[in-house]
């Protein structure tokens, strides 16, 4: 067995621990990063399936200055591939009809009847959003049911397969809310988040999403452990006292050796977030009950000649496909479209084999685009999305050392950019208690002997 000494220790190699660890080397601070799996990325997984790039995650990304800054740093700012801020539909009585994320498709759009855009265009007459609400109960307030059902909810739920009236506005527009402040209009907020108000625009990468992961790991091999899964957090000090009495530095236990840290940075889904951080604070031990959404992914082959990112599903269709996003016309994909399954709404219909859900998907993307798909393949989720329902109110319990943090997509925004952004938001805090506490700057120190 060995044993290292470091300033930070991350906990996963998804992209919010891979940034954060960028971040750190940028300024100069010693850090080690050790992911179970022989992949980095996290839920960020693309795939070549008989010639095909899919992605078993993410569709997307944002090119906010945060990516672009994370891609030239990983050496592959170059294989950017850019879409235009194109359409997004949703079908909805038994059409596609354009999703009014613009003024100009507001009026244009037939999603909504005329009724029902008057309806929504009074939004920014309406009271401010309240974080007691749902956000679905929210939505139809500000928005009206016919816009909540046809446009607003498919697309805000889609985000997380979920259902906007089981999500509290507290957690699930904690940003939305803020935003509605500073942009006079929740439905402005809104466009801002998912749609055309965005200044951003979409992107994924030659071979995949994965690729800037890799890239990043491979940047930062010093720092990158691989296959090295941390099995136990303790506060090296003392086994017996919980580390909020009595702090760092920590011991990270692995199979092959241990690594004493004064900073832990702990990157993964709640459950296992839940196991390696027992006993080091309060509520910790409610991370399990967090709710996750099983999700289907069929990976489907079509040609059509629409324009756009893809569709939702209006709620009251007959259908089980949740959305498809349209990969090949996005990205050159080679007709490659994603359908999702499953989710808050439809859990049930991931009971089905592999082969039955590929025909499902097959089936309604014709249904709604109108020309036939065959299946590449299936792929299923787990744990899937972070639902954001009312199992989130168990987070209010949750207390933890400052020299622990959580930096995730359940703790905080989902998103890549989002991501990208807590990562360099943790480093920053990393930076100033360094510089408070005096720690070392450094290099990391090399491996010593330790007891078996």
């Amino acid at each position: 067995m060995t044993e290292q000494r470091h300033t930070v220790g991350i906990v996963g190699a998804g992209i919010t621990g891979l940034a954060v660890t960028h971040h750190l080397a940028d300024r100069g601070i010693d850090s080690v990063t050790l992911e179970a799996s022989d992949e980095p990325g996290g839920v960020i997984c693309s795939r070549e399936v008989d010639g095909h790039v899919l992605e078993v995650g993410p569709q997307r990304m944002r090119k906010t200055p945060g990516v672009a800054k994370l891609a030239e740093a990983a050496g592959v700012a170059d294989a950017f591939i850019e879409a235009d801020e194109e359409e997004l539909y949703v079908y909805a009585d038994g059409d596609l009809g354009r999703a009014p994320l613009s003024v100009s498709a507001f009026f244009r759009t037939d999603l909504l009847s005329w009724r029902g855009k008057l309806r929504m265009a009074t939004e920014p007459l309406t009271r401010e959003g309240r974080p007691e609400e749902t956000a679905g109960e929210l939505f139809v307030r500000k928005f009206g049911r016919e816009a909540y059902e046809k446009f607003i909810g498919p697309l805000y739920g889609g985000i997380y397969g979920s259902d906007p009236m089981e999500m509290p506005a507290a957690f699930a527009l904690d940003g939305l809310l803020k935003r509605e402040q500073e942009a006079g209009s929740l439905l402005q907020a809104f466009r801002q988040r998912v749609g055309n108000g965005h200044t951003a625009p979409p992107v994924s990468f030659e071979g995949g999403n994965q690729r800037l992961p890799r890239a990043l790991a491979e940047t930062y091999s010093d720092r990158v452990e691989l296959e090295t899964p941390v099995t136990t957090i303790e506060s090296r000090d003392s086994e017996s006292v919980a580390a909020e009495e009595d702090g760092g530095p920590y011991r990270l236990t692995t199979p092959d050796g241990t690594y004493v840290v004064d900073h832990v940075v702990v990157t993964t889904p709640a459950a296992a977030a839940g196991d390696l951080l027992s006993g080091l604070g309060e509520g910790v031990g409610d991370l399990d009950e967090l709710r996750y959404n099983p999700l289907a992914m069929a990976f489907l082959e079509a040609d059509h000649d629409r324009v756009g990112k893809g569709y939702q599903v209006g709620y009251g269709e007959d259908v089980h496909t949740l959305g498809v996003s349209w990969n090949g016309r996005m990205f050159g994909r080679e007709g490659v479209q994603t359908a999702f399954l499953g989710g808050m709404h439809d859990p049930e219909i991931l009971e089905e084999s592999d082969e039955r859900l590929g025909e499902i998907a097959a089936q309604e993307f014709e249904a709604a685009v109108g020309v036939p798909a065959s299946v590449i393949t299936v792929e299923r989720l787990d744990p899937g999305f972070p639902a954001w329902d009312g199992s989130w109110w168990l987070l209010e319990d949750l207390e933890l050392p400052a020299d622990v943090t959580m930096a995730t997509n359940y703790t905080a925004r989902m998103g890549i950019p989002s991501r990208v952004r807590e990562a360099r938001e943790v480093a920053e805090t990393v930076a100033d208690a360094t510089d408070e506490t005096g720690l070392q700057r450094s290099e990391p120190a090399g491996r010593v002997a330790a007891d078996d």
